[in-house]
């Protein structure tokens, strides 16, 4: 199963503390236990990766109990519930955000966090942010903005004429690596003798080993045909490297064909294309950045 959302874990949580302290990693435990969770689901990352959706959602269940004064520390990552929590559990059988912001203390901290205080059914295909941890709503947010912005690139590419397009494959190699810190490393073919090849990437300064490029800027699928032309222009070179990018998509056949040949053949459609620009700051900007912080516990060891 996936791992519940952010929500669902509050009240268990909670009534794992009403027979005693608790520390966060026997708590950890007993949450895996109760909602069935196998190892594959606890080694499920967020979006960014830097953490398991489990810690994460522990994490922030953590943070919201102590803010709406139901539980608090007692040592390091030691847990007890309080009066508050003990008197909400005498009378309830569950647990949400809506039910915490009846608590001045949390309504509080959620008011100057800008916490939203909306509600979603569970059974939504699509919930609300209030469903997610503030860890997930700030990498859905930027997924978000990605994602637009690479939808927005690609409309900006199809724009410029294929002479750039041919440019712009070649500054993207070389900003990912290849080619090295040679600044004669890329060039891009002449266009009355390229025999198929638009650009060329040399792995060393000697040029012993290179990478020959192919740039489609269009908007309907590239097919098998092309890409077999391309292996052939590769072989007129005595090539064994060799990229084809395009801002549209591959047919089925095409990549079935690549997948087949002995020459190594590696397709860029549009979608990878616009995220290695965005990536490698290629046509794009950094126009602002945000830290996430958190406690360095090795700082207050003894």
């Amino acid at each position: 199963m996936a791992v519940p959302k952010f929500q669902d874990f509050l009240y268990p949580f909670l009534c794992l503390l009403k027979d005693g302290d608790m520390t966060k990693a026997d708590i950890t435990s007993a949450l895996i236990s109760h909602f069935s969770l196998t190892e594959e689901d606890c080694a499920i990352r967020t979006r960014s990766g830097s953490l398991t959706q489990l810690s994460d959602r522990i994490g922030w269940c953590v943070q919201w109990l102590r803010r709406a004064e139901f539980i608090e520390i007692v040592t390091r990552a030691t847990y007890r519930i309080t009066s508050v929590g003990l008197k909400y559990l005498s009378t309830h059988s569950n647990l949400r955000q809506s039910d915490l912001m009846k608590y001045p203390a949390f309504a509080a901290y959620a008011s100057s966090k800008n916490i939203s205080t909306h509600t979603t059914s569970p059974t939504s295909d699509n919930p609300h942010i209030s469903e997610l941890t503030p860890t997930e709503q700030l990498e859905q947010a930027h997924e978000t903005i990605s994602n637009d912005l690479a939808a927005d690139l690609l409309s900006k590419v199809m724009e410029q004429t294929p002479t750039f397009f041919e440019h712009l494959v070649v500054d993207l190699l070389v900003k990912m690596g290849y080619g090295g810190s040679n600044s004669d490393a890329a060039r891009v073919t002449q266009l009355t003798n390229d025999e198929g090849i638009d650009g060329i990437i040399y792995e060393d300064k000697l040029g012993l080993d290179k990478i020959y490029l192919q740039a489609k800027r269009w908007t309907n699928p590239v097919g098998r045909p092309v890409i077999q032309q391309f292996a052939g222009a590769l072989v007129g070179q005595n090539a064994s490297k060799g990229v084809f990018i395009t801002t549209s998509s591959y047919s089925k056949e095409a990549r079935n064909y690549v997948a087949g040949l002995h020459q190594k053949i590696v397709l860029i459609d549009g979608s990878e294309l616009a995220k290695y620009m965005i990536e490698y700051n290629v046509g794009v900007s950094v126009k602002k950045v945000y830290e996430v912080k958190r406690i360095d516990n090795d700082y207050f060891e003894e």
